[in-house]
């Protein structure tokens, strides 16, 4: 068994104009001194992190690796949450997924997904001369329109979306293989892969990609009331990347996981910090102990009540507190009876 590393912080939630959170040096420095030991970077932010230069530049990746080094850190992964859900846009949201992407492919759907697909193929060459070993991204969304059957689906809707789905992300797929990372989808609502069932789906669409793995965030579950410990025990082989994040679920007699169009304090599902909300993490840190998981325990903070700075530095400690130091030992050992072949077949009375 192996220890799960941590804790991590990614720093999507937390990069802005203002010092400490303007520059990767600055943010490192800050997140080191609350106990962190590695930061997830998202690629998008050039205030933090450079992704064409990383993806051609190998002086460039050993300059930031030493810099997060000389705070005790390390990069656990990179992002491309924003582009990948570039990759696939259903048209009704075009205008609110264009401040994805630069100014110059705005009302621009090709040009725009065109470069949603080169961020990724950058992505996985920056992490490869990174040394990483998983990406996170999202799958993006061409059948969310339709998720609930009303009016009534036409058949072959769903089995269409997915295979232009699949057929979008394969060649991206293939250069993360090329690459020797796993690409992680975050089961995420707003995404076509938002559970274990299209997760499955997408995966047989695939052909079962070898490169094709979770980021797994039970937060979500929460918010569907989906069994994330089961979850965990079937997708197991798949899960790579694990975002520590709590949620809390309340049904009330006037709302319930649709949310009513209210906002996230007003809502029955809400994300909330590191223990303040309802999710299993002792039944999830003991899964991933015991099936080997050999990523990061990184926080991804969001909450609708507590202030980020607060989050994190409360979260830090939740997680180390959380990480199992898996044992070398059996429990049992002191009562060894050191039996051999020989006295095993006498015992069977063979």
């Amino acid at each position: 068994m192996k220890t799960i590393k941590g804790p991590a912080l990614f720093l999507a939630q937390y990069a802005s104009d203002e010092a400490p959170f303007n520059s990767l040096d600055s943010i490192a420095r800050w997140a080191s001194s609350l106990g962190f030991k590695g930061v997830q970077i998202p690629s998008g932010d050039k205030r933090l992190f450079d992704l064409e230069r990383a993806a051609e530049d190998l002086d460039y990746c050993r300059e930031v690796v030493a810099l997060l080094a000389g705070y005790g850190l390390e990069i656990t992964e990179l992002s491309t949450h924003l582009q990948g859900q570039l990759v696939a846009v259903h048209p009704v949201y075009d205008d609110l997924f264009d401040g994805f992407a630069p100014e110059s492919l705005r009302k621009n759907p090709q040009a725009r997904q065109a470069w949603a697909v080169d961020q990724l193929l950058l992505a996985a060459k920056a992490s490869k001369n990174l040394g990483l070993t998983a990406h996170a991204t999202f799958s993006g969304a061409l059948l969310w329109p339709f998720l609930y059957p009303w009016p009534q689906r036409p058949p072959g809707l769903v089995e269409t979306g997915f295979e232009e789905l699949a057929r979008r992300w394969k060649p991206i797929l293939d250069a993360f293989d090329n690459a020797g990372v796993d690409l992680c989808y975050e089961i995420h609502p707003g995404a076509d892969l938002h559970d274990g069932a299209t997760f499955k789906r997408f995966l047989t669409a695939v052909n079962h990609h070898p490169r094709c793995c979770i980021l797994f965030d039970p937060s979500h579950f929460v918010l569907q009331q989906l069994d994330y410990l089961s979850f965990l025990d079937h997708f197991r082989d798949r899960v790579k990347m694990f975002h520590v994040k709590d949620a809390e679920f309340n049904p009330t007699a006037l709302q319930g996981t649709y949310g009513g169009y209210e906002g996230w304090v007003e809502r029955a599902g809400r994300f909330r910090s590191l223990g303040d909300g309802q999710v299993d993490f002792k039944g999830i840190f003991s899964r991933l102990a015991q099936y080997d998981f050999a990523g990061w325990a990184v926080i991804e903070w969001e909450c609708a009540l507590k202030h980020p700075e607060q989050g994190a530095e409360e979260g830090a400690r939740f997680v180390e507190d959380h990480i199992i130091r898996v044992t070398d030992k059996a429990f049992d050992d002191f009562a060894a009876a050191g039996t051999d072949e020989a006295t095993n077949r006498s015992l069977l009375g063979l």
